[in-house]
């Protein structure tokens, strides 16, 4: 935990008004963005979820121990309450018949693709990307996280070993477990191979 967000939350704690509202000032446009990607850049939909993961932030703010940054957390927050959000709706797709790897059909059970003999053809790029998200948030444990740490926000592997409070070794066999739990995943959901979805993701850039 970096000293501001250390600070920040010594603040929240002790109930300061310009703390909260220096969170949400803050926090708001950051979480905002993150979960518009994943509600089909619906405004209204992520406006709803990210309210209430900041409600919900600050009502567990006594739980925060600092492992992460407090973006990280909020996030996880928020990646949690999006999942809420679509199971409440009925945003998901009809689930396809899982059989075999069992992470995968736990990171497949809120998430489906189609179930035509040829399921890429009748997937666009952007439900593509939006099951991929489902995906990801779906994984068990913390391999959404890490995968995310590692991927998209670029992190080395003694960053996330740090997050995560294990060794650096520990942290390379999770990631190594989180990619393969996240290739099955993907050939469950899609009827494809990682290889073919992401190509198929870059043929309709």
């Amino acid at each position: 935990m970096s000293t501001d967000d250390r600070e920040l939350v010594r603040r929240m704690l002790a109930g300061e008004e310009s703390a909260f509202n220096a969170f949400f000032d803050s926090y708001f446009p950051r979480i905002y963005r993150f979960a518009l990607t994943r509600l089909g850049r619906d405004p209204e939909a992520a406006q709803e979820v990210v309210q209430t993961s900041l409600m919900k932030a600050v009502a567990n703010l006594s739980q925060y121990r600092g492992d992460a940054s407090l973006l990280t957390w909020v996030c996880q927050i928020c990646r949690h309450q999006i999942v809420d959000y679509l199971r409440a709706n009925r945003r998901h797709p009809r689930l396809v018949s899982i059989n075999g790897n069992a992470e995968a059909r736990s990171a497949f059970e809120s998430t489906q693709a189609p179930a035509e003999d040829e399921p890429m053809k009748h997937y666009g790029n952007a439900e593509t990307r939006r099951a991929i998200r489902a995906l990801l948030d779906r994984l068990p444990g913390r391999y959404g996280d890490v995968l995310e740490w590692k991927y998209v926000e670029g992190r080395s592997v003694e960053e996330i070993a740090s997050l995560l409070g294990i060794g650096r070794i520990a942290a390379q066999s999770m990631l190594a477990r989180a990619r393969a739990s996240f290739r099955d995943a993907i050939e469950v959901a899609f009827g494809a191979t990682e290889d073919d979805v992401l190509s198929h993701l870059r043929g309709r850039s």
